[in-house]
């Protein structure tokens, strides 16, 4: 298996949260040698080969030492920044030969104030079983490091929809699936609704416990995205002494500690490198990410779903105690969405995930591997 990333990540592990997606705590996975990053001031760059890789039988699928030297290495993506998750039975690289085929893509997307690496462990376990497929996984505009590439606005979903498909047609890529969760599920859906190419046919749309319109808020405990995103607001932006403190603060205003942690890998030291005296700065634009929240509430996205293209199959995931985001009226809707999505060689499904509130691959990732599986086989 191979991970190739246009930029550095947006976080320092592999423990990262979204909001609304707490921590994976999978074992590791020794057949994910390498990782490489664009840019990178020496193209052989390609990290650490970790203990026993000679006996994993994975190889690096789209950049070995011949092509590096080539010159031929992928470009760096002006429009958002990615990884590239591929299967050790991939071949293809959208700069080598061109006659290969390309293998079946997924598109993976985050929510708000979440990067690419929300997905990374997730991913990297769907590419050793099934070994033919590959993983793009973005950073939705104004996340991670797509922050650092200017967009114009409104920043709105379907604004954020449009740069992924500019993004997959930039690779030359043909999506299969497209997985969203939360705001990202409103962005996958959006994907379908704008795109007749470079979306595939069939395309399965994966919706991971949002709705296609309002928004409803959490209960009490829950964590409150547009609350966080106002809190946030009033902190500094940069010049930040300590991470703990940003912790504290927010604990403070209700937020749970699993929250404020996740929150913190946002923060980018801006002192020298090794520095006692590192202060830390935001990767994120919050102005821009509290737009595309208030997009995200607006957004109504039911057309797509009861008049669905013919080809594209839309599944909605319901955490099972997620209630308060689902009412008997959504639920409606979607079960007679799916009785006439079958009369025109279209799809509509309702998943539900046992034992899992709102974060849905961190409260039973298996169970969540398990129902996503079926767009693989």
């Amino acid at each position: 298996m191979a991970a190739i990333s246009n930029l550095a990540g947006c976080s320092h592990g592999g423990s990262s949260v979204n909001f609304g997606e707490r921590r994976l705590m999978f074992r590791p996975t020794p057949a994910l040698k390498t990782r490489i990053s664009w840019p990178s001031k020496n193209p052989l760059d390609v990290g650490h080969l970790g203990k026993g890789h000679k006996n994993s039988g994975v190889r690096m699928a789209l950049v070995d030492e011949k092509l590096a030297r080539s010159g031929d290495l992928p470009k760096p993506s002006d429009i958002l920044a990615f990884d590239l998750v591929q299967g050790a039975l991939v071949k293809w690289s959208s700069v080598t030969d061109r006659s290969l085929p390309e293998p079946p893509t997924a598109v993976f997307l985050h929510g708000i104030l979440g990067c690419r690496k929300n997905w990374g462990t997730f991913t990297r376990r769907l590419a050793q079983e099934f070994p033919t497929w590959q993983f793009l996984l973005v950073d939705l505009r104004c996340h991670g490091d797509s922050a650092s590439i200017k967009k114009r606005g409104p920043h709105t979903v379907s604004s954020t929809a449009l740069d992924v498909l500019k993004l997959v047609r930039q690779l030359r890529l043909t999506p299969r699936v497209l997985v969203g969760h939360s705001f990202g599920g409103k962005v996958a859906l959006s994907m379908a609704e704008q795109a007749a190419k470079p979306l595939a046919r069939p395309v399965r749309v994966w919706v991971l416990d949002a709705t296609p319109g309002k928004v409803r808020p959490g209960g009490d405990g829950e964590d409150h995205p547009e609350e966080l995103i106002s809190v946030l607001s009033t902190l500094p932006q940069e010049q930040i002494s300590s991470k703990r403190d940003v912790v504290d603060v927010l604990v403070r205003k209700g937020f749970s500690k699993d929250v404020a942690q996740w929150v913190v890998t946002n923060l980018r030291p801006t002192g020298p490198l090794g520095s006692s005296q590192s202060t830390f700065s935001w990767v994120f634009d919050l102005k821009g990410i509290s737009e595309m929240y208030r997009s995200y509430e607006e957004t109504n996205l039911w057309k797509i779903v009861e008049d669905v293209p013919r080809g594209v199959h839309v599944n909605f995931l319901k955490a099972e105690r997620s209630l308060h985001r689902w009412a008997l009226e959504d639920l409606q809707r979607i079960h007679a969405a799916e009785e006439l999505a079958a009369e025109e060689a279209a799809g509509v499904e309702m998943h539900v995930l046992e034992d899992a509130g709102h974060w849905v691959h961190a409260d039973n990732p298996d169970g969540l591997f398990k129902i996503l599986s079926s767009s693989f086989q």
